[in-house]
């Protein structure tokens, strides 16, 4: 892919093809930014709940290992957004050099949420059991959702984990497959923010389906572009779809069943 490098001041009197080079270099940071801007919105609001709950006494501390997980994932995306910008802005060597990073961020990610998700699990199953009768009822049904939940955290910790693989061993024979497969990555995870974000259309009570369209939604600026610059579909959406297609049937046809549940239970050791 050829990077056009130059200081474009005045968007509206390039011609068609410099418009297009503009697109071309600057469609992958606003879809990344897109990304880190509803990852915020679903969790900065829902966090500071949660705070002011642990300082009224109303809830537990949040445990090491969620900080831990915020903070690298945090730097991932910036990681990602400066990653962005640098070859935007025509700065391949610096990319490079600061895409190491990533080879150590992206398994500590991977290892942190696999730690996390039963540490929360525990957490509320323990305060279930500890709580008085006249709250049980609620957080039972938060067991429920958290093991409905678990589906969707299994099915982003294998989307994740393939995407990343194939970006990272993409990045120097296809940088295009390389920068279209991270975000994906992203976008297979981002149902974490967007479960948070209870005003969105037919996201309470929170489902699979609006976690897929939802997800889906947040990389339609860089699919939508794709389909315009080559009029064809980029094989990365192919591969993508290649995995997550099988990895949600089990998502859907067990989500809220007896049988799952039970089988959560039995994942969690509870």
């Amino acid at each position: 892919m050829t990077i056009a490098i130059g200081a474009d001041s005045a968007f509206d009197r390039l011609s068609g093809g410099s418009r297009t080079h503009v697109i071309d270099r600057w469609i992958y940071v606003l879809t990344t930014a897109s990304l880190i801007a509803v990852v915020l919105t679903g969790f900065i609001p829902d966090s500071l709940v949660k705070l002011a709950a642990v300082h009224a006494g109303q809830r537990a501390p949040f445990p090491l290992v969620l900080h831990i997980h915020a903070v690298l994932m945090g730097s991932f995306l910036a990681l990602l957004l400066g990653q962005s910008v640098l070859m935007a802005t025509g700065r391949r060597a610096w990319h490079m050099q600061l895409g190491v990073a990533g080879l150590v961020l992206t398994p500590l990610v991977v290892i942190t949420g696999i730690v996390l998700a039963p540490t929360i699990y525990h957490g509320a199953w323990n305060a279930a059991l500890a709580a008085p009768a006249a709250a049980k009822p609620q957080l039972q049904a938060l067991l429920a959702f958290l093991e409905n939940v678990l589906l969707l955290q299994l099915r982003s910790g294998i989307m994740f984990s393939i995407c990343m693989w194939i970006a990272l061993g993409a990045r120097r024979r296809d940088p295009g497959l390389h920068k279209r497969m991270i975000l994906l990555a992203v976008a297979a995870v981002i149902s974490a923010a967007t479960d948070r974000i209870s005003w969105l259309p037919g996201n309470a009570p929170f489902t699979p389906l609006s976690a897929d369209l939802y997800s889906l939604l947040a990389v339609s600026p860089m699919f939508a572009w794709d389909l315009v610059r080559n009029r064809g579909i980029h094989r990365a959406y192919l591969l993508f779809m290649a995995f997550y297609l099988p990895v949600s049937v089990p998502v859907y046809a067990l989500w809220n069943t007896p049988l799952w549940h039970a089988t959560a239970r039995h994942i969690m050791g509870v």
